[in-house]
């Protein structure tokens, strides 16, 4: 043991130096062994990343070659879009622009040739201003001449007369006036008898045998206006607490009711005949009946209501099949069933208007006519009054305009409107229903309206007419269903007669009553008179 110890310690101590060279190149030569290694390695590590770089970096421009394409054809997509929006925009702007410049350009066309008419008219106006002016200035002179010719005239008068200025004037006037009333009568005179030479015979024969050939009886009977009462404590039941009654009997009729201190009676007063007529049976019922109150009232009119309803339809069948007229129309047939509930003058409108029906007929059988026709036309003349109380307006218009849209004829409908000549005659049968009209108003008993009473109401149309300035004579004509008023042409004008027409109607209507319409005809008239000697 002790010799192996020597032995390594010699070798220790020769060969370790070796030992030690040794493991420092091993070391060395690891070192650079591993340096070259890692220097492969690196290298082929930075190779690798730089490859892979380059193709992250070829991968990135090629996705943002591809971002930037797609941005840019989004936008240019998008500038599309707006492009076109714009140019619709502009599209729609333009077309507004021209439209508005075409209606420019119409208004302007519109323009001009208001101007042009303008121009003219304003140069027609000065010529007839100037006109007017010569014409002004030729009536002053004449005026002057003409007075100067008067005035020389009543001097040279006065002179021979040893009249006064006032005298003298007055013996003209009336000389005037003598000489001027005595040539229109004796014009008046020779155009009557020149017209009545021929008709006078064939006319009288016609109207004779027209009235033997037909006599109906007239209901000459006036619709009811005053309701008889048992006693004063009907009345008050009548009237009710507070008059709630008599305001639940006005609601549901629609008249007006009158109780006042006259004994036994109640007015009823309206214009409609039919709803005065049931309000006057309404209140009959109920004062049998003895109970008033409004509830029982309500029931009571709606019974009546429908009762008279009824009636009036009844009237109007049996009328026509009376007539023996075909098609017409249901509610012309009801219309003319009004007509019973109305009166004219104390006559029955519809009992009239039959009458009219065969006195036109007969007429018209002697002239060679269709009676059938001229029936319908006298039967249907008076039918406007079955509404003249609701429209306005007078009775003869409003029936035609209601017959015209049920389909009555030309000739019917030229009767109905023409039978007062507020239309002109298209038909022979329109003068035919004014004369059988006139026969069946003017026969003896048909009417029951006091002469008295007439005649004051004539002369209070006349008044009225006579109180205006400048108006010399008037007459109420046509039953006083007109007034002709004539004025002096000296002193009122043309403008100046449609203010008096206009004064007069509004008297008329303010102060009187009266049924349907009042025509109010002023008439201005020059006459120039010279003798001849």
């Amino acid at each position: 043991m002790s010799g192996m110890a020597n032995i390594l310690g010699q070798t220790s101590g020769s060969g370790g130096t070796m030992l030690v060279l040794v493991g420092l190149g091993a070391l060395v030569v690891g070192v650079v062994a591993t340096l070259v290694a890692v220097r492969l390695m690196g290298g082929r590590l930075v190779a690798q990343s730089r490859a892979e770089a380059n193709r992250l970096i070829e991968s990135a421009k090629s996705e943002a070659s591809n971002e930037a394409q797609r941005v840019r054809m989004d936008a240019e997509k998008e500038v599309l879009e707006r492009s076109r929006a714009f140019e619709k925009e502009m599209d729609g702007s333009r077309t507004e622009l021209r439209e508005q410049e075409r209606r420019l350009t119409k208004r302007e066309d519109v323009l001009d040739r208001k101007m042009d008419t303008l121009g003219v008219k304003e140069e027609q106006l000065s010529k007839e201003a100037d006109r007017l002016r010569t014409l002004e200035q030729k009536l002053k002179m004449r005026d002057e001449e003409l007075e100067r010719l008067i005035e020389r005239q009543t001097d040279e008068l006065t002179n021979v007369a040893q009249m006064s200025r006032e005298d003298a004037k007055e013996l003209l006037l009336q000389r005037i006036e003598e000489e001027v009333r005595h040539d229109a009568a004796h014009l008046t005179r020779r155009i009557t008898e020149e017209a009545e030479e021929g008709a006078k015979e064939k006319a009288r024969e016609i109207t004779i045998q027209a009235i033997q050939r037909f006599a109906a009886d007239i209901v000459s009977e006036s619709t009811v206006r005053t309701v008889p009462i048992p006693s004063d404590d009907m009345k008050g039941r009548i009237i009710g607490r507070e008059g709630r009654n008599i305001r639940a009997i006005e609601k549901a009729t629609g008249v007006d009711i009158i109780v006042d201190d006259t004994p036994g009676v109640i007015v009823v007063s309206c214009f409609d005949k039919v709803r005065q007529a049931i309000a006057a049976e309404a209140l009959t019922k109920l004062i049998s009946d003895g109970r008033v109150h409004p509830a029982r009232i309500e029931e009571v009119v709606a019974q009546v209501q429908k009762e008279v309803a009824e009636a009036i339809t009844k009237f109007g069948r049996d009328a026509v099949l009376e007539t023996n007229l075909r098609g017409v129309h249901p509610k012309i047939s009801e219309a003319m069933g009004k007509l019973h509930y109305r009166t004219s003058y104390g006559q029955n409108v519809l009992r009239h208007s039959i009458e009219v029906a065969f006195i036109s007929q007969v007429i018209a059988d002697q002239l060679g006519l269709d009676g059938a026709v001229a029936r319908r036309c006298g039967f249907l003349h008076d039918i406007g009054k079955a509404m003249d109380h609701e429209v306005e307006g007078g009775h003869p218009k409003i029936g035609m305009d209601f017959a015209k849209q049920f389909g009555e004829k030309d000739p019917v409908l030229n009767a109905i409107g023409g039978h007062h000549a507020d239309i002109p005659s298209t038909s022979f049968y329109t003068p035919i229903v004014m004369a059988a009209d006139a026969l069946s108003g003017a026969r003896p008993g048909a009417r029951r309206e006091s002469l008295e009473r007439y005649i004051k109401r004539l002369e209070q149309l006349q008044e009225i007419a006579l109180d205006q300035e400048g108006v010399v004579e008037a007459y109420a004509i046509q039953a006083g269903r007109e007034v002709r008023v004539m004025v002096d042409a000296k002193r009122i004008g043309d403008d100046e007669a449609y203010l008096i027409a206009k004064r007069v109607a509004d008297r008329v209507a303010d102060e009187m009553t009266f049924p349907g319409e009042i025509k109010v005809t002023v008439l201005r008239e020059t006459r120039a008179i010279e003798i001849a000697r």
